[in-house]
């Protein structure tokens, strides 16, 4: 039976074989078929023979082979080639243990299995039900133990069927060794290939991580040298549009253009919108680094958490990289740190100036108020003014006095700065212009609705205490004027110079008394305003229609109220004398006495 099922397989593999060699050329004894037949047939090969040529052939199908499972399998479902055998199981070596190999449609008891792990590598008998004989046999090669087969038979093999077995065992296990070889092989080759890859990424990474801090240290070095070259706004801007090609430029935090460098500097620079200004600045306090923001990379300058302003490149074609926004992060810390130092240095000046400018409205020795001025680099022997300037919804705290302070430098004005709890006072060495000052406030701050009051010329120091008061007057009676907001100057105030600091109030009270006493106890009485519609009836030289409307109602009932107060008071508005005194008695009352205004 072994030799018929030996011939069998013999006969498929070689026309296994044959079908890979491919048919017969013409020309060949293929072409004459008559002649074929009549050549004598060779003699049938012996069992034996059927048998070694089978296994020769595969061994062929096995070396043929590079897959180690599926040489396994091969091996398995031929193993009849060497006798009586069937095989029940297989496995293949994989990191050290033993893999089961399993076969379609067949499966082997667990006992199989834990009996092949016992023997350690070594040969020995396996028990299958139902099968009296069965080894467990190892597929070794050079390289060391490749696997198992386990073999069963339904007799004990002769010995010429246990040599063949031996043979298809050494073949399977060298053909195992050969592919398990090309394997590694193949690992090795993938292994080499990835460990290239890995060379040439991390030779890439080296040559850009030396490019980037060639750049790194490029930034550094033209920094540094802005910073020894004395760091200034128009420095660091020059600076970050050489490092970027980008035009670079610093705008404070009204969004005022403070530098430029590069082209296409929009002339005349576009007027903030302080409302999208404190968003913008909002937005950016709320990230870590640059924002983007339409065609400009913006940076914060932001030294010790308070924002001074911002840095940006206008990058409309969106070019910027990562080298971009480093050399625009170093160069706002570069910034910020200017700043910072310029603040400080004006803190001190500041603060130097107010102690002169207090103990000078206050009152001080020449000799001192001299000394002093010259250690600031202030020329206190001209002849000076003394300036207040009140803006609305703005703090007098050191911030807004800073800006007064710049205002008045771009107004051409040389000063000494001080601050009281609601006004910034300047004494200056010329006599102001009379719009440049609130104009360049106008431009400071985004709004022109403030108040500046100037006093009449101070020859000496001694002069200054009553100068910053006639100052005061000069603003306070610009503030209660038909156009509250701009510059009055005291030497133009004409008769409310009578009225100003020194005169006896309580004289002033009187006369306030005797002609609007009347009415001020008619409006007591019944909540009404008598006294403020005569003021602006004289405010408006007489005009019905202006006065009316300042005051929101009817011209008839102007009228009325006017009746009333001819009624009330017992003065004709028609008289000349009458007219002006209830015309200087509603002043007093309202600038010097503080009248509702």
């Amino acid at each position: 039976m072994a030799d018929s099922r030996a011939h069998s397989l013999y006969r498929r593999l070689h026309r296994r074989a044959s079908d890979r060699k491919g048919s017969l050329p013409r020309g060949s004894a293929g072409r004459h078929p008559t002649a074929a037949r009549r050549r004598p047939r060779p003699p049938a090969p012996a069992p034996a023979d059927h048998a070694s040529h089978a296994l020769m052939a595969l061994s062929h199908a096995l070396f043929d082979t590079q897959d180690e499972g599926e040489i396994l399998r091969l091996a398995m479902d031929h193993i009849a080639a060497a006798g009586p055998y069937s095989a029940e199981a297989g496995y293949l070596t994989a990191d050290g243990a033993l893999v089961p190999s399993p076969r379609e449609g067949q499966t082997h008891p667990s006992a199989v299995d834990r009996r092949v792990q016992e023997l350690a590598g070594r040969d020995g008998p396996v028990t299958v039900p139902g099968r009296p004989w069965g080894r467990a046999l190892g597929l070794r090669g050079p390289d060391g133990l490749r696997g198992y087969v386990v073999v069963t038979s339904h007799s004990p093999p002769t010995e010429a069927e246990h040599s063949l077995l031996a043979t298809l065992v050494r073949y399977t296990a060298a053909a195992l060794s050969v592919a398990f070889a090309h394997r590694r092989r193949r690992e090795d080759t993938l292994e080499l290939h990835r460990l290239r890859r890995e060379r040439a990424a991390l030779q890439r990474q080296l040559i850009y991580a030396l490019a980037e801090l060639g750049y790194e240290r490029a930034v550094h070095a033209v920094m540094s040298d802005v910073a020894v070259s004395g760091g200034s706004e128009e420095a660091i801007t020059r600076a970050l549009h050489r490092l970027t090609g980008l035009p670079a430029l610093v705008e404070d935090r009204f969004g005022r253009l403070r530098s430029w460098s590069g082209p296409s500097c929009p002339d005349p620079y576009p007027e903030p919108d302080p409302v999208r200004q404190d968003e913008m600045l909002h937005a950016l306090a709320r990230e870590a680094g640059p924002v983007r923001i339409k065609d400009r990379l913006i940076a914060l300058v932001r030294p010790h958490g308070e924002s001074l302003g911002v840095l940006a490149l206008v990058d409309a074609r969106e070019e910027a990289d990562e080298h971009t926004v480093f050399a625009l992060e170093h160069a706002a810390t570069s910034l910020a740190l200017e700043l910072a130092h310029l603040r400080n240095l004006a803190e001190v000046e500041l603060r130097l100036h107010r102690e002169l400018v207090d103990d000078l409205l206050a009152g001080t020795d020449e000799a001192s108020a001299y000394a002093r001025s010259e250690a600031v680099g202030h020329d206190l022997h001209r002849t000076h003014y003394v300036v207040v300037v009140q803006w609305p919804n703005r703090a007098s705290d050191d911030f807004f006095a800073q800006t007064v302070g710049r205002a008045a430098s771009a107004a051409g004005m040389r000063s000494l700065l001080t601050r009281r709890s609601d006004h910034v006072v300047l004494v200056t060495d010329d006599r102001p212009h009379d719009r440049a000052l609130h104009e360049a406030l106008g431009r400071e701050t985004g709004t022109r609705s403030g108040t500046i009051g100037v006093s009449a010329p101070c020859d000496s120091p001694d002069g200054i205490p009553h100068g910053y008061q006639e100052a005061l007057r000069a603003l306070k009676v610009r503030r209660h004027s038909r156009e509250s907001y701009g510059t009055t100057f005291f030497d133009e105030l004409g008769f409310y110079r009578i009225l100003g600091p020194g005169n006896d109030y309580r004289e002033l009270e009187t006369f306030v008394q005797e002609w609007l006493g009347q009415l001020i106890d008619y409006d007591s009485r019944h909540h009404t305003a008598m006294v403020e519609t005569l003021s602006r009836y004289f405010d408006f030289g007489g005009n019905y229609d202006e006065t009316a409307e300042s005051l929101a109602i009817h011209r008839s009932t102007l009228r009325y109220r006017l009746q009333r107060i001819r009624e009330i008071t017992g003065n004709d508005l028609a008289n000349v004398e009458d007219r002006l005194n209830l015309q200087v008695a509603t002043r007093v009352w309202k600038i010097i006495l503080g009248g509702p205004g």
